[in-house]
């Protein structure tokens, strides 16, 4: 299985690939605490299936792991976070 790079991610503006600086907002977006998956649709258009797989292709496994675990467990405290 390959795991698709973040340029052939569908955005808001399909005609438009991710450059370098869109790829980083999105990814220090995820990594706040204070920003939930729905913002980070309403900016960017991506679906939070579609950042996860932004994240996994440009983090370190250990690092997206660490990631999805802290937002799972934050996510069980609180109901409307990602």
């Amino acid at each position: 299985m390959t795991t698709p790079r973040a340029a052939d991610l569908p955005s808001t503006h399909p005609s438009a690939p991710l450059d370098a600086a869109t790829v980083g907002e999105i990814i220090q977006m995820a990594l706040s605490d204070h920003v939930s998956f729905a913002q980070i649709r309403a900016v960017h258009g991506l679906h939070h299936d579609q950042v996860k797989v932004l994240m996994r292709t440009h983090l370190a496994p250990g690092s997206y792991k660490a990631w999805r675990k802290r937002v799972r467990e934050f996510g069980e405290r609180r109901e409307n976070y990602k």
